[in-house]
């Protein structure tokens, strides 16, 4: 992890619940920022099903616990946001406005603060409930009955909040006003998919199955993911594999090579196939069945 802290003496105050806003928070205090977090007197629903995760995005974070919807809550937020220079927020607009928190009154109260405001879909859609489930399936993310191996939509909302934040920084830099952005999971969602809208992972897109190079291939004890995209990567591949190429890339999307390589791989162990990986220079991870 870099030791570099860009934000150091930039404060961050977030009231965002569950998982994209704290990922957002770690990454700024990472990068130097002093943040706070302000709970309800509930407490963050992340901290009853995974109070582990709860602690590590919360690592260097000071914490507060305040009720909004009295006057004392209010009368602390208010103390604290006249010293804020970033507001991270993840209520859905209309419960926004209902704190006192739109942007036209935030933004006259003080000028000089930004709010970022994680929301599910932008604009008048941001009212409609969601999850990140319903975000990666929207943009085809879900396949099958399963569910999605990651949160997709939260950690990629949770990059873009962080990303907004610092624009909202160099905003402030070169204006000295603050400013305003949403971040939609929706839109997160959709940019993580984007690959898959290009049709790069779907099975016959390069990185989705048709390139014997980009497979995951059973092996003696397990499994083994080969990443040889490359034509120098699949030239080693096939070299290790016996497969004579006539051409580095065209050759790879032909069944018979992937044929040949599946025979191959299966009979190696997964300790002859992280030797060959490092003896080839072959971009391979075996893994457990």
């Amino acid at each position: 992890m870099s030791t570099n802290k860009p934000l150091r003496g930039t404060r961050v105050l977030s009231l965002a619940l569950n998982l994209p806003g704290p990922a957002a928070l770690m990454r700024l205090a990472q990068m130097g920022a002093a943040c706070t977090k302000i709970n309800p007197p509930a407490g963050d629903p992340m901290q009853h099903y995974t109070p582990s995760g709860y602690d590590l995005l919360h690592k260097g974070v000071k914490l507060k616990t305040l009720d909004l919807k009295t006057e004392k809550g209010q009368a602390e937020l208010h103390k604290l946001l006249s010293n804020t220079d970033v507001l991270l927020t993840s209520f859905r607009p209309s419960a926004l406005t209902k704190l006192g928190l739109g942007w036209k009154k935030l933004h006259k109260q003080y000028p000089a603060l930004s709010l970022i405001e994680v929301v599910g879909a932008p604009g008048p859609l941001a009212e409609i409930p969601g999850h990140d489930l319903t975000y990666q399936a929207e943009v085809g993310l879900v396949n099958g009955m399963d569910l999605p191996p990651s949160l997709f939509a939260d950690m990629g909302g949770a990059i873009m909040a962080s990303e907004a934040a610092l624009k909202a920084l160099i905003t402030l830099k070169t204006t000295g006003k603050g400013s305003h952005h949403e971040v939609a999971l929706s839109d997160a969602a959709a940019w993580l998919a984007l690959p898959r809208q290009l049709r790069m992972t779907t099975p016959e897109g390069a990185v989705g199955g048709a390139h014997a190079g980009y497979r995951i291939y059973a092996c003696k004890n397990g499994r083994v993911a080969v990443a040889a995209l490359e034509p120098h990567f699949a030239i080693s591949l096939c070299e290790a594999a016996g497969v004579a190429l006539t051409h580095p890339v065209k050759d790879l999307f032909k069944p018979a090579t992937r044929q040949a390589i599946e025979t191959f791989l299966a009979g190696q162990s997964r300790a002859q196939l992280d030797k060959l990986a490092a003896a080839k220079d072959i971009p391979l991870m075996t893994l457990p069945r």
